[in-house]
């Protein structure tokens, strides 16, 4: 399965506040939110999952090193089920994992949009196959997690329109990018868009493109990604000039005065876990930018090199590489399978692992 919605409270009770502020003073020694970092949270699929059953090591060893990437850097929660969660600790210590079985891997497209300001949008039906089954799944996610976002307290706003994560690409000053499935999902044109962007999530400019593949997920990261406020990096298209233009003009008539940088794009589809979904695999801009450094995927193939040359060229903050050719079938990697969030919500995040490192829900 993959996502699900409900509207909840912005802030939880202050009861529940209050427990967690106590259960993260417990062992404060151990998880500092030190400032200027992020937390980064990925989900393990639960035991068992049939759909990711082929890829369960992959996601197991991909979830590994990127955790190992982000220690030290910024904080990293992974939530997992029981069954999984003595790999994880092992692997990672207790420090790192807490029991809170997601129902999804794709953490970015059901959780809250923006850590400067979150939001969270209604996950849609093509994240779980599309038509009113595959809504329903999506509800069911997204209500799993929102049960934890209740519990712990965490500050968002909530929206009814119908958004995934990875289709709201946003610099965190004022900036973002969606794909016309927006409008269409939400039946909406660009002008109340726009506004309704604005009111909801502090957009001062919104950026409409099509996306490169029609049809299922059209998230905007898989085409591009903002490294700096007004800077994007876009995939190449020498295969396609046409697209490639008419990208170009959305972008510049949406986000006036944007820089755009263009980066090496070794897209291969050779490989497809789900025919709905596609391939991320070469797709440098599914990247998680955070305000110091860029999680930067990597696919054992040589334009890696020139992609991570480009981006250092093109930015002041640390690119590190994250391997990601494991799990790039599945249709993401890096940015999709992360949600960021910071400051006070992001300590109440890491309160869990208080409550949750031996006992399931």
């Amino acid at each position: 399965m993959r996502g699900a919605f409900i509207i909840i409270a912005a802030c939880l009770a202050a009861l529940a506040a209050c427990g967690s502020a106590q259960n993260a003073g417990a062992r404060a020694d151990e998880n500092p939110m030190t400032a200027g970092k992020e937390l980064i949270v990925l989900a393990a699929p639960r035991a068992g999952d049939p759909y990711y059953a082929d890829r369960a090591e992959d996601i197991f060893d991909f979830h590994v090193a990127y955790a190992r990437q982000i220690e030290g850097r910024d904080d990293v929660l992974i939530l997992t089920d029981a069954e999984t969660y003595p790999d994880y600790a092992k692997a990672l210590g207790e420090h790192r994992v807490a029991i809170a079985p997601m129902d999804d891997i794709w953490m970015r497209d059901f959780a809250p949009s923006n850590a400067a300001d979150p939001v969270m949008f209604r996950y849609t039906a093509a994240g779980q196959g599309g038509g009113r089954a595959g809504q329903r799944d999506a509800d069911a996610v997204q209500e799993t997690l929102a049960g934890i976002i209740d519990e712990m307290g965490l500050s968002y706003r909530a929206s009814d329109l119908l958004n995934d994560g990875g289709n709201f690409v946003e610099d965190g000053a004022g900036r973002a990018v969606v794909s016309r499935k927006f409008l269409r999902d939400n039946a909406l044109n660009e002008t109340d868009a726009r506004a309704a962007l604005k009111s909801l999530a502090g957009a001062e400019h919104v950026a409409f493109i099509e996306a490169d593949e029609q049809g299922g997920l059209e998230h905007a990261d898989g085409v591009v990604a903002f490294v700096a406020p007004n800077v994007l990096v876009v995939n190449s298209y020498p295969e396609d000039p046409d697209y490639a233009a008419a990208l170009r003009a959305d972008l510049e008539a949406g986000l006036p005065g944007v820089v755009i940088r263009e980066i090496v794009t070794p897209y291969d589809a050779s490989d497809i876990h789900d025919e709905r979904f596609g391939s991320a695999c070469g797709l440098y801009t599914n990247m998680l930018a955070t305000p110091e450094r860029i999680y930067f995927p990597q696919f054992g193939v040589p334009e890696d090199q020139k992609a991570l040359a480009q981006m250092r060229q093109w930015t002041d903050k640390e690119v590190v590489p994250v391997r990601s050719d494991t799990v790039c079938p599945m249709g993401g990697g890096v940015r999709c399978m992360s949600w960021q969030t910071r400051g006070d919500n992001a300590k109440r995040l890491l309160s869990l692992l208080e409550s949750r490192r031996v006992s399931p829900l």
